[in-house]
Formats: C-alpha cells, sequence, structure tokens
C-alpha cells in the first residue's frame, strides 16, 4: 500500500492513536455498560466560565495578539477594568466601530484565569457546591473557547507561563501522543481537580467534540496543505483551493456557517464521525481521565458536558461513553440539546443532560413567566421526565440559565406577558437580549423579582434531578443573553461601578451593582437544605396537587425514611391549598410543620390539619418545605 497517498496517511494516523493503550474499547458498545454514575444524583453542580470569573493572576492576563484573527483589535487594546459598567466602551472598542455588540465587545478580555478559580473554591464549598462544570478550557483564541486549537493542552493564558506554554505547543507534533507534554497550564488545571476533589467536589470538562478551530493543528495543515494535507478526511471540504487563481477557492463545511467552526467529518457511512478525528478525541478523553496512566482515574475529571451533542451520530457517541466509562466506571456524561432528549441519552448512553426540555423550559413558563396553568406545569414535568430513560431523571442537569441564554434574573424581569396559547410552545430564551430588542429591560431585579427567584431556586434544590446554578446566579448577577450573560463576576471583596448606560443609547435609570449577601445566604440555606435531606436529592417524586385559580402546585419527596411535601405558590395573592391525602398519610402530617420557606421567615405560612390531608397557607410568591414533624 503506497502510504504516500494523503487518504491513506490519514488512515494510518487514525489507526496509530489507536494503537494507543485502552483505546481497543473504541468498538461496539457494551450493552451492559453502566449508563449513570451514582454520585450525580447528591450533586449541586455550578457552572463557570472561567475568562470572568475571577482574575486570580494578572501576570498572565491575555495579550493583544492572543485574541481572534483575522479580527485585529487597536493597538490601543488593553485588558478590560473587571468592576466597570459594562457597557462602558474604550477608546479601542469606539474605534473598532459605533456598535456595542458589533464592534469590541467580543475581543474584550478580562483576565480571568484558574488561579482565580483555586482561590474560590472555598468560596464554592461554603455555598455548599460539590460540583464543577467549566466551560471550555482548551486552548483557543476566542472569548468562548468553542473553536479549540487543542483538546489536550488547557488555554496557556488560564495557567502561569502563557509564552512557555505557546512555546512547548509550537514544538509537539500534535498528532503523535506521544509527544504530547504537559504544560503549565495543563499542571495547574490538574491542581484544581486534585484541590476540588480535597473538598468533595467533582468536576466536569466541556468537551466540544463536533467541531474545531481553524487554528487547530488538523485545520491548519488542511489549509496549507489542501489535498496534499494528510488530514484531508477530517473535514468536508467544499472546494480546494486553486493556485492558479488569486482567489482563495477553499471552502468547508462549518457549524451553523461560521467559518470559525469547522466541522469534523462524518465516516463514510454516515453512522460515526471520522477515524482520525475519533482516534484523537478518544486520546484527547484519555489524558485528562487518567493524567498519571492507568490507575490514576482519582487524579483526573469526574466526567465530561457534551456540546452540541445531538449533532453527532449516536454510535459514535455510545462508543465514546462506552470508552469512557472504560477508563472510569463511575463518569458522568451529560449532553447538550434543547430538545427531548430521552432518545439521544438512550442511543448515545450519557448518564443525563444539561436539562432544557423537561426543566428550564417548563420552569419559565410557569413559575417566571406565569403563563401555563398549574395543572399545565406538572403535566408537562412528568411527561418529560417520565420519558427519560430509567436512573436519568435523577442525574440530569436541572439549570435555569448558562452562557447561551439570558440570566435567571433577567428573565423573570423580562418575563413573558399574558397565557399561552400552547404550553408545548414556551417562549424560552427568544429575543431575549438587548442586541436584537429594543424593548428588553437592562435593570437591576427589584424585590418581586427576587421573589420569584428565590420560588424558582427553592423549586431547583427540590425537585428531582441535580440543580445547576450559573455561575453569579447567587450573588445577584443579572443580564440579556450572550455576551451580556458573560459579565465579570461581581464579588463581594470589589467595590463595582454603577451599571448606568444602555447599548442601545435609550435612557435608563443608573442601577448600583454589588454582590448580594441576602441572596447568597438564601441560595446557601437552599442548597444545605437539599444535602442535608436524603429523600430530596433520591426520593421518590409524587404530584400532590395542581391548583389553577390559587396558581399552586405540591408535590412530595420520599424515601423509605423521610417524606417531605414542597407546595409553591405563584400566585400575587396569598393562597390557600387543600392538599388530599390518604388516611396513613394524613395521620403523619396531622403535625406537620413548616421546615424551609422561600422568604426565609414563617410570616404569612400555616398548616392546619384535616382528616383528609392538610390545608397549607402561604404568602404571594412564595414556597414551603413541609415536614410531617412538628418543629
Amino acid at each position: 500500500m503506497n502510504r504516500s497517498n494523503p487518504l491513506l496517511r490519514a488512515v494510518f494516523a487514525a489507526f496509530a492513536l489507536l494503537a494507543l493503550p485502552g483505546l481497543h474499547a473504541i468498538g461496539a458498545a457494551d450493552p451492559a455498560a453502566p449508563v449513570a454514575a451514582d454520585w450525580p444524583k447528591d450533586a449541586v453542580w455550578y457552572q463557570i466560565f472561567t475568562e470572568r470569573f475571577r482574575n486570580g493572576d494578572r501576570s498572565n492576563d491575555p495579550t493583544r495578539d492572543s485574541l481572534d484573527r483575522p479580527i485585529e483589535p487597536s493597538t490601543k487594546w488593553r485588558v478590560t477594568p473587571w468592576t466597570g459598567d459594562w457597557y462602558e466602551r474604550a477608546d479601542w472598542e469606539k474605534e473598532e466601530g459605533p456598535r456595542f455588540y458589533k464592534d469590541g465587545v467580543l475581543d474584550r478580555r478580562y483576565g480571568g484565569d484558574l488561579q482565580g478559580v483555586l482561590d474560590k473554591l472555598d468560596y464554592l464549598a461554603g455555598l455548599g457546591i460539590n460540583a464543577i462544570y467549566f466551560n471550555p478550557l482548551f486552548y483557543s483564541r476566542s472569548l468562548h473557547k468553542y473553536d479549540g486549537c487543542s483538546f489536550h493542552h488547557i488555554d496557556p493564558f488560564f495557567g502561569p507561563d502563557p509564552r512557555g506554554d505557546l512555546a512547548l505547543i509550537e514544538k509537539e507534533d500534535a498528532n503523535k501522543v506521544s509527544d504530547w507534554t504537559w504544560t503549565a497550564a495543563d499542571k495547574l488545571f490538574l491542581h484544581v481537580v486534585a484541590e476540588a476533589h480535597k473538598r468533595g467536589m467533582h468536576v466536569i470538562l466541556d468537551g466540544v467534540f463536533n467541531h474545531s478551530g481553524r487554528d487547530f493543528f488538523a485545520f491548519k495543515d488542511l489549509k496549507k496543505n489542501q489535498e496534499r494535507s494528510p488530514y484531508r478526511s477530517w473535514y468536508v471540504v467544499h472546494t480546494f483551493d486553486d493556485p492558479r487563481t488569486r482567489r482563495d477557492e477553499f471552502d468547508y463545511e462549518a457549524w451553523w456557517g461560521y467559518k470559525s467552526l469547522p466541522i469534523f467529518a462524518p465516516a463514510p457511512d454516515g453512522n460515526d464521525i471520522a477515524p482520525g478525528p475519533k482516534a484523537y478525541i478518544f486520546a484527547a478523553t484519555k489524558r485528562w481521565m487518567l493524567p498519571h496512566g492507568e490507575g490514576s482515574a482519582n487524579d483526573g475529571i469526574d466526567g465530561w458536558r457534551l456540546d452540541v451533542a445531538d449533532e453527532r451520530p449516536a454510535k459514535f457517541w455510545a462508543d465514546w461513553n462506552t470508552y469512557v466509562r472504560s477508563l472510569n466506571p463511575i463518569a458522568y456524561t451529560s449532553c447538550e440539546t434543547w430538545r427531548d432528549a430521552s432518545k439521544l441519552i438512550a442511543d448515545g448512553r450519557f448518564s443525563g443532560c444539561m436539562n432544557y426540555h423537561a426543566f428550564a423550559i417548563p420552569v419559565k413558563g410557569f413559575l417566571i413567566d406565569g403563563g401555563i396553568t398549574a395543572a399545565q406545569f406538572l403535566h408537562l414535568l412528568n411527561a418529560r421526565r417520565e420519558a427519560l430513560p430509567k436512573g436519568a431523571a435523577d442525574v440530569v442537569q436541572n439549570l435555569i440559565d448558562s452562557h447561551d441564554t439570558d440570566r435567571a434574573a433577567s428573565m423573570i424581569v423580562n418575563a413573558h406577558t399574558g397565557a399561552y396559547s400552547d404550553p408545548e410552545n414556551i417562549e424560552y430564551n427568544t429575543r431575549a437580549s438587548p442586541a436584537v430588542s429594543d424593548t428588553y429591560k437592562i435593570q437591576k431585579p427589584d424585590s418581586r423579582h427576587r421573589a420569584i427567584q428565590r420560588l424558582v431556586a427553592l423549586f431547583q434544590v427540590t425537585y428531582e434531578g441535580a440543580p445547576m446554578l450559573y455561575y453569579g446566579d447567587e450573588a445577584g448577577m443579572w443580564g440579556g443573553n450572550d455576551p451580556d450573560n458573560r459579565m465579570p463576576m461581581v464579588w463581594a471583596d470589589l467595590a463595582f461601578a454603577r451599571q448606568s448606560l444602555d447599548p442601545r443609547g435609550l435612557p435608563r435609570k443608573p442601577d448600583d451593582v454589588a454582590f448580594d449577601e441576602s441572596l447568597f445566604q438564601y441560595y446557601r440555606s437552599a442548597i444545605e437544605l437539599r444535602r442535608s435531606h436524603a429523600s430530596l436529592s433520591r426520593g421518590a417524586f409524587h404530584s400532590a396537587g395542581a391548583f389553577d385559580e390559587a396558581r399552586a402546585i405540591a408535590f412530595r419527596r420520599e424515601t423509605d425514611s423521610e417524606d417531605l411535601l414542597v407546595v409553591l405558590n405563584r400566585s400575587e395573592e396569598p393562597q390557600t391549598v387543600r392538599i388530599v391525602l390518604d388516611k396513613s398519610e394524613a395521620a403523619k402530617y396531622a403535625k406537620a410543620s413548616v421546615l424551609f420557606t422561600s422568604t426565609g421567615g414563617h410570616d404569612g405560612f400555616r398548616i392546619d390539619a384535616t382528616p383528609i390531608g392538610i390545608h397549607v397557607s402561604l404568602p404571594p410568591l412564595s414556597g414551603a418545605v413541609v415536614s410531617p414533624r412538628p418543629r
């Protein structure tokens, strides 16, 4: 066989990676392999967008030449002050152009890094967090880092020695695993993992295995060598450049048309991805899960969140998930999809999903918008939860917001008005930014908005599945969709400028920006409630009533040793609901008391026992957890 043929070279490169120890498991999925680890049942997740979380090391701040290409910011470019008014534009941004969202904001860097995460692990532990999901950390020139230059290196500007790391990376043969080195940023990340593990926290990484960036080693070679590249089968090339013309005809398939995100090619039969990128992905997966070789699972990450997972063939994910669990049988994998995830979880052998469809969207419809009835809300919850594969409902990530949506607080400020004609089509993340809407409100939430946020948080910690917070929600942060949802974290030890500008040039009332201690303490108490009651993380879920007129719902979480009742009042008025129980349950709740409230106090809450159940009275926009035991 002629190994000088480009296609054959790509095949041999794939087989070279497949020969790595442990990669023999790439074949068909083992039907006996576990799908869900046990620890995620008890998880309380916290999503970190590292560049905006904490600047712990100013010596590694990004430089102008580290930014995206072909964008070239002004020579006046500087790291943006962490505590400034988000909507105030620097001189270099104004030179880029007049538009806030198009000219400059995506070229900003604030200097968040892994040292900042390390410095704040005790903050997260104090909040009650025991599981961290990192947005992409791998080497990339972009802010978002979904356009990776590498999957086997942490971004050098997240570590202590960017220049040294870049030099090491430049010397590597990236497609030769034996040539991979450990950079200073890689080592610091492993230290973060070790320190998180010491605090009882699990860590998962964002796996972006659908596409790469243009500076990814295989794509760079493809662009340079065109048809002669050994990586031509890694991507879908529409046309190669014709060197006889002045025009560059090189064109390729890109994610949703974004040319900065070239998509990895499918396998010839369409049921998998191409052998080359598949082998590289498996090798990178092993690197972070077994960083010191066989037997080092405790030193590696505890799982993955998989970006746009519904855009890759199920066979790829089934093979990959089987391989992941051959490395660590209790690893957790979460697929991203905004649609019904049941088939993707089952066919791809995921543990769970980012639970947009069966949690965030119904919650938006009822608790935030008030646009569906209590009965419709419980029906959506039950139907969508029960459609998930066995075991998945206990470990899905129950989020409200993320880096891809407006923040929960701003969802509430900008809540949809009026009833939804179709509960299956709830408005979620639609025109959710001042970048696309002149009516989207930029403002600090008021006391009513915070009452709803507390109610939502109470539901998160008491419903089946694992609650997940987006960084800063517990600190009171607000903001529309990308990029406004990625403002620098508001910390208690920093003094922030007032937010007084509107990117649309509209007048607005200035708002103070500061860490919300009261809200933080509420989230901490709510998380403590969940972590101290096994029924809330491991108990069966039973609907106990949908009260359309009162705009209230009730449900129970039950184990063999504990039974808790949760009642939520979405009405703007005080409400009393009658919860009917069978004879034995009614007797059990005869001396029931309020265990926890969303208001932080007990004023306005009352429980009256009846022979067939209990009456629960609640103030407006509030919730309570009821225990059968007296206080």
